[in-house]
């Protein structure tokens, strides 16, 4: 035997599905010589990449790793006390450990499937009652992207419900977190809102002004105050003007809620409830509203209904608002949320109870209290009149600041200074006493006085009580729900989680098809790095010096993506594929406007399109028009040319993806790009299905000029149940400029439009996992997992083409990384739905593919390159196990309203009920095949009666008595 010292062990190894031998067997059964032959009969050679695609990797895990540690620790790590949204808190070890860095929790998908999503429903649940009790409102959507977009969302929804045309203008107190100023001003300006940033004073005494249709207000405020609100609310809703309340989850467990003073919706970021800030995010921010908006309310809402065998059961509510299905005329373009993050919010609820967030919340209050004393000890002038955690401290003059300046960084602390010269102290879960120790004497150094004596902070702490007017102290209990009050030990806790855990399909259980969705292996060596506190403990204005990691980090993505695309300007702040579509469209809007060309206002969009691509367009100010697909599911070339024509004066962009929505690379693809641009128009390409390109073709070399990514798509970001998400953009050089910038810290063009979202870049921890995939993969190695994903999908439709009709190929007779089974026929002859074939995946342990997108009446598959032949073949096995179930009725050898498809999901319940009612045994009920019975998933619940939940809309826990 000969040795080698040479690594052996390749990531690429681990990360694709298939071995050699499984490659070997899956080419020959599709008719394929190799991966190479393969893909000059897919992806057309005219867009195929002449160079191979080179970047830099390691070689192993083990390498990358300890390549990671060294650049994270590049970031230096400095107690924060800059406040503005983003604060330090304690993440508990049992949420971290069975949450956070669990794949059962992460790897799940979207909740479409609610059968096998109880868990995170439940968990969801328990986010939406958590903001309902703290906020005093009536309906809570499962969370948004951040805290800015979702005040940016109650303006433009506030907007579309005004009851005048005329009133188009929206104040904003100049007071809100100067992020969520410049989400406002970005949002605002394309949809004709007039916005107003100003100073509450004149509002407060009366003056409302005309033409208003909604105020926005920070409670506390950027700078820390806190405000009596009630007699402006009272005021404005007799002017018939709306008020939104920007606010802190845990100054709302002391502070009186914003419902019980008048607020019609309430924002804000549950970061500080169990969430690592994360140099910016993810974090699930909050909405919630009265109860006259529920059908106008951005996100998901998660509600409470019935099964078919009546037991309580929850789903996605109210889903005719989803993208998909409005277009156009939605009023928003969020298809997403930070799921996996409300849920640790809602666990860390759970796990403090009402007692315990009113121990942490009082404790915060009273440190911020005994370090005002202190300070005021030493002729500080602290100008909150009152405040929950922040203090402001007006200083004398400049050099002062920048004594305190010098020397808080050299004790390890960040304070925020604002441009008055005053300086904001904010303290969180994470400081003690100690912290008030110090600060105090650091203020003595500055100031030329005495350090404050040992003990002083234990005389600074007598006597403190709540700092603010009796009419602001919360008088309503909250978290009265059981669920907040029994799981006060750990391992109370722990068998919670797990239980909830049990109740949801993932990624750890079976392979998860779904077409346009790309849920692929997320490895382990690429979730390490995001825990580490040198990532996770980093406030997003911090100083430049202190986040070189993090720099460095995002230089490398940015340069990897741009070779990627052939696109070379790279922005990472978009925080889901949705805002990273927005994005794109606001810097083609910018582009234009900056010719003289503000008058192009047309969108171009096929019928295939992705559902988001509509409502962004529209949310950028544009006009949608929308062009026809042929037979062949191609964007209509001739129809093209005649819409393309006949707006050529006004005619902004056109909006494609590919390969197509169809799953399919269209041939003519350059021509479509070079017609756009014949009429003066930009092309925006929608990223979603990289996975199919990635070192094969990229959009730049087919002349797109801006294309968005799905980072947690292709890149390998985990969908977490319904996010988060990353969308960056990638543009050409002339797009380049109107990069989006930030109104805290500098990023974007020179050029740059305002921010989409809150944070710099976006939820920048996560970004960790793309770059270490990449790093692990390099050029050679991506352009393989491409290849394989091909092979997958056609091998996947090689196996099934005999059982279901494939909607659309390739010329060659291809699809690309996945495929279209047309099950329409299945209605009309036996009665079977789409519908029912994805509920009775669930009894053979797998979830539904894509259902009815983007043709009505189909399943849409896509593999990925991480699945082995093997899981693979168990999947077809199911379906064609399935076609066989809806044979038997096509023959009448089965019941036509009484059958395992009707009935599917059959739960464990229903399988051991004592009388068996149906014409099939409860073996073909739950063990429909052998290999089942091994690793059997059971559903939760049986069928979720929709209408039921839709009529009976309940979003938070239900009442005690429905345990009972």
């Amino acid at each position: 035997m000969e040795l080698s010292i040479e690594n052996q062990g390749l990531f690429v190894d681990r990360h694709i599905g298939p071995d050699e031998g499984q490659i070997k067997e899956m080419l020959k059964a599709i008719g394929s010589e190799s991966l190479d032959d393969l893909t000059r009969k897919t992806v057309p050679a005219s867009i195929r990449l002449a160079q191979p695609l080179t970047l830099p990797a390691w070689e192993n895990e083990h390498q990358f790793l300890q390549q990671a540690r060294a650049l994270a620790l590049e970031n230096k790590i400095l107690k924060s006390h800059i406040g503005t949204g983003y604060y330090d808190c304690v993440v508990p070890g049992v949420i971290q450990r069975n949450v956070l860095e669990n794949p059962g929790w992460y790897t799940a998908y979207t909740p479409y499937q609610a059968e096998i999503a109880q868990g995170r429903l439940e968990a969801l649940i328990n986010f939406q009652t958590l903001v309902l009790d703290l906020t005093g409102m009536e309906i809570a959507n499962a969370s948004l992207l951040d805290e800015g977009t979702a005040a940016a969302e109650a303006m433009t929804m506030l907007y579309a419900v005004r009851e005048k045309d005329s009133a188009k203008t929206f104040f904003a107190s100049k007071n809100l977190h100067p992020q969520t100023l410049d989400v406002l001003r970005t949002r605002s300006e394309p949809l004709g809102i007039e916005l107003v940033v100003g100073d509450e004073a004149p509002l407060l005494e009366g003056e409302t002004g005309t033409g208003l249709f909604g105020a926005m207000f920070q409670y506390p405020d950027t700078f820390g105050e806190v405000r009596d609100y009630r007699g402006l609310c009272e005021k404005a809703h007799a002017a018939n003007i709306k008020i939104v309340i920007a606010t802190d989850p845990l100054a709302l467990v002391l502070l009186e809620s914003p419902g019980s003073f008048g607020a019609d919706v309430v924002v804000g970021s549950a970061q500080r409830f169990g969430v690592p800030m994360g140099f910016g995010g993810p974090h699930a921010a909050f909405f919630t509203a009265r109860e006259e908006f529920k059908r106008y309310m951005p996100g998901r809402i998660i509600g409470v209904s019935q099964d078919a065998q009546g037991h309580r059961a929850y789903r996605m509510s109210l889903q005719t608002r989803e993208q998909h299905i409005r277009r156009d005329k939605a009023t928003s373009n969020i298809c997403t949320s930070q799921v996996l993050l409300a849920v640790m919010a809602g666990f860390y609820a759970v796990y403090h109870g009402p007692q315990g967030l009113k121990s942490i919340a009082s404790r915060v209050h009273a440190l911020t209290r005994a370090l005002e004393k202190g300070l005021l000890s030493l002729g500080c002038l602290q100008e909150n009149n009152a405040y929950f955690d922040t203090l402001r401290l007006g200083v004398s003059d400049a050099g002062t600041v920048a004594k305190v300046r010098a020397l808080a960084l050299v004790g390890g602390r960040n304070f925020r200074y604002h441009t008055d010269g005053s300086i904001g102290i904010s303290l969180d879960e994470t400081s003690t006493p100690k912290d008030i120790a110090e600060i105090a004497a650091l203020f003595a150094q500055a100031l030329g006085k005495q350090t404050p004596r040992t003990g002083s902070v234990t005389l600074w702490s007598k006597g403190l009580t709540l700092g603010w007017p009796s009419a602001l102290i919360r008088k309503a209990p909250i978290l009265t729900h059981p669920v907040f009050n029994t799981h006060r030990s750990e391992t109370e806790m722990l068998r919670y989680i797990k239980s909830l855990e049990n109740k949801d399909l993932a990624l750890n259980t079976s392979m998860i098809a779904l077409g346009s969705c790309t849920m692929k292996l997320n490895a382990t060596a690429e979730m390490v790095p995001l825990t580490w506190p040198e990532f996770g403990r980093m406030h997003p204005f911090a100083p430049e010096d202190q986040c070189q990691g993090y720099r460095r980090l995002f230089n490398d993505l940015e340069r990897d993506l741009a070779a990627i695309t052939g696109l070379p300007g790279i922005s990472l702040q978009p925080n889901a594929g949705s805002q990273g579509e927005y994005a794109g469209l606001m810097a083609i809007r910018a582009f234009h406007k900056s010719r003289g060309e503000s008058h192009r206002n047309v969108c171009l969009i096929p019928a295939s399109a992705h559902g988001t691509n509509p409502a962004s367009a529209i949310m950028a100010g544009l006009k949608v028009i929308v062009t026809q697909c042929d037979s062949m599911g191609n964007i209509d070339l001739a129809d093209l040319k005649l819409h393309a024509e006949a707006n050529k004066a006004n005619l902004s962009c056109l909006m494609v993806t590919y390969p197509s929505t169809h799953g399919v690379f269209e041939e003519g693809i350059k021509d479509v790009c070079a017609l756009v641009h014949a009429k003066g128009g930009q092309v925006y390409m929608d990223g979603a299905n990289m996975n199919a390109q990635v070192g094969l073709c990229s959009p730049g070399s087919v002349g797109v000029d801006v294309c968005h990514l799905n980072l947690h798509k292709t890149f390998c970001i985990p969908h977490g149940g319904g996010g988060p998400g990353v969308g960056p953009i990638c543009v050409a050089t002339h797009l380049a400029p109107f990069l989006p910038g930030h109104a805290v810290v500098k990023t974007g063009g020179t050029k740059a439009i305002t921010a989409i979202s809150a944070g710099p870049w976006g939820s920048a921890s996560i970004l960790t996992i793309s770059w270490a995939y990449i790093r692990m993969m390099g050029g050679a190695n991506l352009t393989r997992a491409t290849q394989v994903a091909i092979l997958n999908a056609n091998y996947m439709k090689t196996r099934l083409a005999d059982h279901y009709p494939i909607l659309y190929v390739g010329k060659n007779g291809t699809v690309a990384h996945e495929m279209i089974l047309d099950c329409r026929k299945f209605k009309s002859s036996v009665g079977i739905e789409v519908e029912d074939i994805a509920k009775r995946l669930m009894d053979y342990g797998f979830h539904a593919p894509t259902v009815s997108f983007p043709v009505a009446g189909t399943l849409m598959i896509e593999p990925t390159e991480s699945e082995s032949k093997t899981e693979m073949d168990r999947f077809c096995e199911a379906l064609i196990s399935i076609r066989k179930e809806i044979a038997e009725l096509e023959k009448h050898d089965a019941d036509k309203s009484d059958n395992v498809l009707k009935n599917a999901p059959h739960t464990a319940e229903h399988a051991l009920a004592g009388e068996w009612k149906h014409p099939y045994t409860r073996e073909q009920a739950v063990f429909p095949l052998a290999w089942v019975k091994a690793n059997k998933f059971w559903p939760a619940v049986g069928r979720i009666n929709s209408a039921f939940g839709d009529r009976n809309l309940v979003c938070s826990c239900p009442p005690v008595e429905a345990y009972a």
